[in-house]
């Protein structure tokens, strides 16, 4: 196992708490120490974690190498213990992240709360290094390949007649294109993440997502 993805387990098992936290905690500290942690992303789930890695590999980048750990919270809600674990009673390690329209007065708040200071508009929150998905990682992706390139990915994948099928069903008639593949996408457990990398891999590198552009450069 790669001392990244130890120190990631760690990680998510020091900021669940519970009986073992003081041993967690110790565990979580000897794997940052080995994986040479040195700065953390803060993301919703694994699909966003897939995709930061995959386009930084394009960009001929090793975030393992530069000492950046990605850590996917299992959900917006987690924000404050996972803020508490990489401040300075815990690793004490600089922190960025990522999150979607719907959760950034989540995170916007939180952030207040530890001292951030106002985090009153998005430009607020990215200069701390977290930026805000519009409305969420897939849609920022399926508008930059464009929908049609996207049909495309689905059937390198196997997925297109799935997905015709999908287009079939009345909660879906009446919605455009692009609306169809954010849903289908989000249908499986799994598929977020495999096309998550699929679509960075097929992304040209001068249209990247804002908000994935700018959280890679910040970090």
């Amino acid at each position: 196992m790669k001392a990244t993805t130890s120190f990631r387990r760690a990680a998510v098992a020091w900021a669940a708490g519970g009986e073992g936290g003081a041993s967690a905690a110790e565990a979580a500290r000897a794997r940052a120490a080995d994986a040479g942690v040195r700065r953390v992303v803060l993301v919703e789930g694994d699909s966003d974690l897939v995709a930061l890695e995959a386009l930084a590999e394009r960009r001929g980048r090793s975030l393992d190498a530069e000492g950046v750990s990605i850590l996917p919270l299992g959900g917006a809600m987690s924000i404050g213990r996972f803020l508490a674990l990489c401040g300075p009673a815990g690793l004490d390690v600089p922190v960025a992240g990522l999150c979607d329209a719907g959760e950034a007065h989540h995170f916007r708040r939180v952030l207040e709360r530890t001292g951030s200071g106002p985090q009153h508009t998005r430009a607020d929150l990215e200069r701390l290094g977290f930026f805000v998905c519009d409305a969420d990682l897939e849609d920022e992706l399926i508008r930059s390949l464009r929908a049609e390139a996207v049909v495309d990915i689905l059937g390198e994948q196997g997925d297109l007649r799935s997905f015709r099928t999908f287009q079939k069903q009345p909660a879906q008639r009446e919605r455009g294109l692009p609306q169809q593949l954010r849903r289908f996408v989000g249908t499986r457990s799994g598929r977020k993440a495999l096309y998550a990398r699929a679509f960075v891999e097929h992304l040209d590198l001068d249209r990247v997502p804002r908000p994935l552009d700018g959280l890679l450069a910040h970090v």
